[in-house]
């Protein structure tokens, strides 16, 4: 089981979003270059879906771009696998939404995840405690599940969450969807601490300065960073991407400064 990065020389650790095939396999992986130069700690690669319940304008778009290429789901395995092959010192994380994997067949989906090289998958809408056998196909594939929560939860749900000691916990920042600028006041970080703080807490959404990312991280294990490169890719030609993405993964992980 592999959940904590290898990377340790960046000050800051930093999950890093790609949406597998966006805009096209060769600058997704130019991409991942410019992450890796960065000082990204982890990949988390999410497998585009048509209804994207959780993600923000930048990331809705983007998936829509890939399915109407008819992208198909043994192309998001194979991305991952080549991150995995390429920067074997990186963990990568699969992030997608439940049809996908109910459609595949949860043990199948986490079979092929682990055939790839992926540490884990974070799929927001199989909550924890009822989330289709999706926890135990991980744990016996040496993989993490890795639930999702937020401020809208109970007080009551997140102690459910946070008793049942999971290595890794993806706490979204804030209600809502992805994309907009996230504050990082007191509340916020009341509701990291409550999941488990810095020894397992993913932190993200909204997370776009290295400011925000740099307040953020020691009250997390690793700040999650997702529309801020999906729009470099979005807005930048292709021969630009790499060191874009690099310069903004710098900014984030203070790698190299």
């Amino acid at each position: 089981m592999i959940h904590a990065p290898l990377n340790t020389e960046a000050p800051v650790r930093v999950m890093a979003h790609l949406v597998s095939g966006y805009p096209a396999e060769e600058t997704a992986l130019a991409a991942a270059d410019g992450l890796a130069e960065g000082g990204v700690s982890y990949f988390e690669v999410q497998f585009p879906f048509s209804d994207p319940s959780a993600d923000g304008i930048a990331i809705q778009t983007a998936c829509a771009a890939v399915l109407e290429r008819n992208w198909r789901v043994e192309e998001g395995f194979a991305f991952v696998k080549t991150l995995r092959e390429r920067y074997p010192h990186i963990p990568a994380y699969i992030m997608t939404y439940a049809n996908l994997p109910w459609k595949a067949g949860i043990a199948r989906f986490v079979d092929r995840a682990s055939e790839a090289g992926a540490s884990g998958l974070i799929v927001p809408d199989l909550p924890f405690d009822s989330d289709e056998g999706l926890a135990a196909a991980c744990e016996g594939k040496g993989l993490l599940s890795v639930p999702v929560a937020a401020p809208s939860m109970p007080a009551s749900r997140v102690a459910a969450l946070s008793a049942l000691g999971r290595p890794l916990v993806y706490a979204a920042l804030r209600s809502g969807i992805t994309g907009s600028e996230t504050s990082i006041d007191e509340g916020t970080l009341a509701f990291v601490e409550s999941l488990g703080g810095s020894e397992r807490v993913l932190g993200g959404f909204g997370i776009r300065r290295g400011e925000q990312a740099a307040r953020l991280a020691p009250h997390v294990h690793a700040v999650v960073a997702g529309s801020v490169f999906v729009d470099i890719l979005r807005e930048k030609p292709a021969s630009e991407v790499r060191e874009a993405v690099k310069r903004k993964a710098r900014e984030l992980t203070g790698f190299g400064q």
